[in-house]
């Protein structure tokens, strides 16, 4: 998820604040500054966590080799695109690249929990609040967008900032398949309460009407 959220962030911020003379003339630019403060505090949020999984106790947890893989790739392909785009200034081409990037490890951090559930049958121990916010989001996103065309008179905002529209398409399908997998295929299963312990330890072994030569005092 960090490396998708900082490659988001790059593209909003570059297609906000860099010089577009030439590129978008006349055109609107789809990216509002309320999709950078997003992109960045989740930025933020995910060095915050992982900053937590660095001081606190981990017991036996580590990260994959399949994930170290998939990282580096990531930051290679991400070097390469600079390296391409440098000479001849490329920006466009640059955060574009990068905004093609980010949907791809965003569909790629949903895979492993959907993968897990299917195989276990189970979503217990899955927090699928995390995922009703998601789907919010999600829809909220859709529902900006969709504001600011009508507002504009054009579509700018779903074609001209693709990375946010396949990102938020992708959260909201892995969303709706979490929700199947948690309320649909896979619910969990109603136990029976346990009593309380403090109830349980005031009442007698044996009733008065089981043991009737108890002695009376």
């Amino acid at each position: 998820m960090s490396c998708s959220q900082k490659y988001v962030t790059r593209f909003q911020a570059s297609i906000l604040f860099i010089p577009l003379d030439g590129f978008l003339l006349d055109l609107l630019i789809p990216v509002a500054a309320n999709d950078v403060a997003f992109s960045t505090h989740a930025v933020l949020l995910t060095a915050f966590t992982l900053f937590q999984i660095a001081i606190y106790d981990r017991g036996n947890q580590k990260v994959s080799k399949i994930c170290i893989a998939i990282v580096s790739v990531a930051w290679l392909a991400a070097a390469v695109f600079v390296f391409i785009a440098l000479p001849s200034h490329s920006w466009l081409l640059l955060v574009s690249c990068f905004n093609t990037l980010q949907v791809v490890m965003t569909t790629i951090k949903y895979i492993p929990q959907a993968v897990m559930n299917f195989r276990r049958k189970s979503t217990i121990g899955f927090s699928i609040g995390n995922i009703l916010l998601d789907l919010l989001g999600g829809v909220a996103s859709y529902g900006q967008m969709a504001v600011q065309s009508i507002d504009q008179n054009s579509w700018v905002n779903f074609y001209g900032n693709i990375g946010k529209t396949l990102l938020s398409f992708v959260s909201i399908f892995f969303d709706l398949l979490f929700i199947v997998q948690h309320y649909v295929l896979y619910p969990a299963k109603k136990t029976a309460l346990s009593p309380d312990p403090d109830t349980v330890s005031q009442e007698p072994f044996l009733k008065s009407s089981e043991c009737p030569d108890k002695e009376r005092f």
